[in-house]
């Protein structure tokens, strides 16, 4: 993702106000979750909206020699709340698959955040926990069709990016959605070798040893951005149209890109 300097430093100071949100909403176990996922929903938020926003600069714990600019809103504390409950989730989820000491270490730091949020948005939280639970359970039995773990997590995500219930709902949760899609089979296509090697769930696994497996991969991928850029354009957005085009046009494919090209120069090199 390359910006200019003013956009770069503006998405910087919605980045430190999640985290600063996250720290007084949740302490620093919450600061811990922070992502990049739910300070892009934030800004986007922020850009639908437009609410009251407070901007000041500060030092932390982080940058402790020199005042960083952020910016606060009502959204920041949504995107915050969203950001502790999937981390929860997700953490949470590898223990039980995967017994990792550091997942269950990082579900009970993150144990009495959730809760707060889980009193906050029961019903965004109860999704979260059915759509989790599903995707435990397709990789449990070993289901390794594509499409039903997927839309599982286009379905959290879509429930997170619904922020209200106004006209904006469905375009938001259109975004989300696809964006959960692409996500998802992103981070399958980052994972495949180290996940065929330990025999770890992964739905690509199958397809694999197609001739057009890299096409099917990107052209997936490729189709579940250009809806999430489709609903995107639809929202009357002005202000920072240029970081969030930025991120779904470009941003959200460094890592595949990364990946791809890796892969491309072992395959010359066998």
């Amino acid at each position: 993702m390359t910006l200019e300097a003013s956009a770069a430093e503006r998405y910087r100071a919605r980045y430190c106000g999640l985290c600063r949100a996250l720290k007084r909403r949740h302490g620093n176990p919450g600061r811990a979750a922070l992502s990049f996922d739910m300070t892009f929903l934030y800004i986007l938020l922020s850009s639908l909206y437009e609410p009251e926003e407070t901007r000041a600069a500060g030092r932390c714990a982080a940058h402790p020699f020199a005042k960083r600019a952020y910016v606060l809103d009502e959204a920041a504390d949504y995107a915050a709340d969203m950001n502790v409950a999937l981390a929860y989730h997700k953490a949470k989820d590898d223990w039980n698959d995967e017994r990792k000491g550091s997942a269950l270490a990082f579900c009970v730091l993150l144990r009495r955040a959730y809760g707060r949020v889980k009193e906050a948005h029961p019903g965004k939280c109860a999704r979260l926990a059915d759509c989790v639970g599903g995707i435990s359970r397709i990789e449990r039995t070993g289901d390794l069709r594509a499409d039903p773990a997927a839309n599982l997590t286009a379905s959290m995500l879509g429930e997170i990016f619904a922020y209200k219930a106004d006209i904006w709902r469905t375009p938001l949760r259109v975004m989300g959605e696809e964006l959960g899609r692409f996500i998802y089979f992103n981070d399958a296509y980052e994972d495949l070798a180290d996940d065929a090697v330990k025999a770890r769930y992964n739905p690509l696994l199958p397809l694999r040893e197609r001739e057009d497996f890299e096409a099917l991969c990107l052209d997936g991928m490729t189709a579940a951005m250009a809806e999430c850029a489709n609903a995107f354009e639809t929202l009357p957005l002005v202000r920072d149209t240029d970081i969030l085009r930025n991120i779904i046009y470009s941003g959200v494919w460094r890592r595949y890109a990364a990946v791809s090209e890796r892969r491309n120069k072992e395959a010359r090199a066998a």
